[in-house]
């Protein structure tokens, strides 16, 4: 473990960092932000997460559906997270271009919806269906290796806005289409993946009903980063925008 004693750490970004077990002790933390799968999480002596999954679930209702195992909160929940997602795709037309801008080096709007178009790919099609088909081209994959390029992704791709809902409406029809037939057994048995090495490899002995919520969480966590994303965005611009008609050239 590497331990840091009396260190300025002021602006370090841990991303992609597995910290778990790490502690954290007289520390100054002030206007820090902690985004990411957070458990047990204790803080001057109170385990905070409970907390904050009460507030995210009080902020997104669409959470509680997400982990039912209710069939018709299923299937509400797949058409709240397309909505949500057709809401945004309307606010990204009103703003050409705004797609392809990215912040504090995340995912752009367009590359989040790419991602998705994979992992409907990888966790419905593949894990849930079993279907040893290559996967949609302009979709964006893991980042780890050898699976960031492989089984039909084309990284050199560059799909407009258009060509990418366009796949993804087809997805989410797919996807609406299979939960109205699927049933309570079909969910709890073993998840028909293939015996190959194609991504995700530790999918293998899941449930269908976990690889679901894989798609739903991914569905919605992405969602709430780009939304996230577009906020930042827009107030810079507007900021900007103030400040040029306070100081005209």
């Amino acid at each position: 473990m590497t331990r840091y004693v009396d260190e300025d750490l002021h602006g370090a970004e841990f991303r992609e960092c597995d910290l778990t077990g790490a502690r954290l002790v007289g520390v100054v933390m002030q206007d820090a932000v902690i985004d990411g799968l957070i458990t047990n999480l204790v803080v001057n002596g109170v385990e905070v997460t409970e907390y904050v999954e009460a507030e995210l679930d009080r902020r997104h209702p669409v959470r509680v559906l997400i982990r039912s195992e209710d069939l018709a909160d299923l299937r509400e929940a797949s058409r709240q997270l397309h909505a949500g997602w057709a809401a945004t795709i309307e606010r990204i037309r009103r703003t050409p271009g705004i797609e392809r801008r990215s912040v504090n080096d995340e995912w752009s709007a367009a590359q989040t919806m790419r991602h998705l178009v994979f992992v409907h790919d990888s966790w419905f099609r593949r894990c849930c269906l079993g279907s040893t088909e290559l996967f949609t081209p302009m979709g964006i994959g893991t980042t780890v290796e050898p699976y960031r390029g492989a089984h039909g992704l084309d990284l050199s791709l560059d799909p407009a806005l258009d060509e990418i809902v366009s796949v993804r409406d087809a997805q989410a029809a797919e996807l609406e289409a299979w939960l109205d037939e699927v049933t309570a057994e079909q969910l709890a048995a073993r998840a028909p993946v293939p015996d190959d090495d194609v991504w995700p490899p530790y999918a293998r002995g899941r449930l269908v009903r976990q690889c679901l919520g894989t798609v739903l969480n991914e569905t919605f966590e992405h969602h709430r980063f780009c939304v996230r994303d577009l906020d930042l965005i827009e107030a810079q611009d507007a900021q900007q925008g103030r400040l040029r008609t306070s100081h005209p050239a």
